[in-house]
């Protein structure tokens, strides 16, 4: 296993969230008029190419920048999740939404989902074809929920998944994109080279089942059949990226959200770790004074998130007094060293996670509104992009 010194980038920034815009533990009347909030994206944990790093950051901004509008024209936390999301499935550059990995068939098939920290409400799809923004339906999904009951006392369904998630987003008036419009050059030319080295790989198999074990074959030694992975398996973590948001709101609310395409040339009807409670996403507004809020987003290998419901996981960490220490300590124990990944070489994950609490005087007053939010971001992956603004910010960093 992985030793956390060595595979995980940790990062933490603690700034105070106040109708004023002060810098340190500030607190003014609730009623000033000016926006409050926070926003912290992330474009996947994985491998980002140096030649779009521009884009990553561009379309991070851009997410960030979406929040920010939101929450600034009065919106929540839900809505501002949402927004950020959206920009960041319309990118061609994420694997969310518009340019997501081909399967094996050569289709889309997506994987989204989102959860408000005040109702503690949740919705998801998984294997989603034909929609171009696969946020809007799980957005919808957890709407409908909160909505009551259906005829003859039915209860509302917050997870769909396939065709009878497609039906459902379009009969609740979510337009229908056909696959061909939701994949770019980019994912065209993955799907081509992944499915030749598929084909080169199967042949080097069959050689190999032929031969007696050790022995050599037209191909050489066994050894380079390593050397023809499909780009953004396990093994290659080039394509695991996953897009997310986590946001906080003027009223101390915290929402999550998280999309995906998927792994390249998964099997059809494969669901990944964007679309499963608990792993993907998570949001859970404080319930007592002496605990924190937390938003929690994740990206990687889903099959290692969904095993250890990661999102979950670091959002119980949160109540620890040391954010920093905490957060390292779940991603080594409940990630890279947990024992339902043991037998796996490389457990490939990322996290971005917010925590905020009303400190000080806002505690003792129902005039006053100040918050303090910290937060972080954690990976074993070779990369991960991350952007963040405030309502006082005049731009995404």
């Amino acid at each position: 296993m992985e030793n956390l010194e060595n595979s995980t980038d940790c990062k933490e920034t603690v700034s105070p969230l106040n109708n004023s815009g002060s810098i340190l533990n500030s607190t003014v009347s609730r009623h000033d008029g000016k926006a409050m909030g926070f926003v912290l994206v992330h474009a996947g944990a994985g491998y980002h190419s140096e030649s779009k790093a521009k884009e990553y950051k561009h379309v991070c901004k851009r997410a960030c920048q979406r929040a920010v509008d939101r929450l600034r024209a009065g919106g929540l936390a839900l809505e501002a999740v949402t927004a950020a999301l959206t920009e960041l499935e319309d990118s061609p550059f994420t694997n969310a939404g518009t340019g997501s990995n081909l399967n094996l068939s050569g289709e889309i098939e997506c994987d989204a989902s989102i959860m408000d920290g005040k109702s503690l409400n949740y919705g998801a799809v998984g294997a989603l074809s034909g929609i171009k923004n696969p946020v809007l339906v799980a957005r919808r999904l957890l709407s409908e929920t909160q909505k009551g009951k259906l005829s003859a006392g039915r209860i509302p369904p917050c997870f769909l998944v396939g065709k009878g998630a497609e039906q459902w987003a379009i009969s609740h008036g979510i337009p229908a994109c056909p696959t061909e419009k939701m994949t770019t050059k980019f994912s065209l030319s993955g799907y081509k080279r992944n499915k030749r080295k598929m084909e080169l790989a199967e042949q080097v198999e069959t050689k190999r089942k032929r031969q007696s074990c050790g022995h050599e074959n037209d191909f050489g030694c066994l050894e380079p059949v390593r050397d023809i992975m499909v780009e953004g398996e396990e093994n290659n973590s080039a394509c695991l990226d996953t897009v997310g948001a986590v946001v906080v709101d003027r009223e101390g609310n915290v929402a999550a959200a998280v999309s995906s395409g998927g792994l390249a040339m998964k099997h059809p009807g494969r669901v990944g770790q964007a679309a499963h409670y608990g792993c993907g996403c998570w949001a859970e507004n404080a319930r007592d004074v002496s605990l924190y809020s937390t938003a929690v987003s994740t990206s990687g290998s889903g099959e290692h998130l969904i095993r250890t419901m990661l999102a979950r996981e670091c959002s119980t960490a949160m109540q620890a007094e040391n954010a920093h220490q905490a957060l390292l300590e779940a991603m080594q124990n409940k990630f890279i060293s947990s024992p339902f990944l043991a037998g796996e070489d490389c457990v490939l994950g990322g996290v971005i996670v917010l925590r905020c609490c009303t400190c000080g005087e806002a505690q003792r007053s129902e005039d006053i509104q100040a918050l303090l939010v910290e937060f972080l971001w954690s990976h074993t992956t070779e990369s991960m992009c991350v952007g963040y603004m405030s309502a006082q910010d005049s731009k995404a960093r």
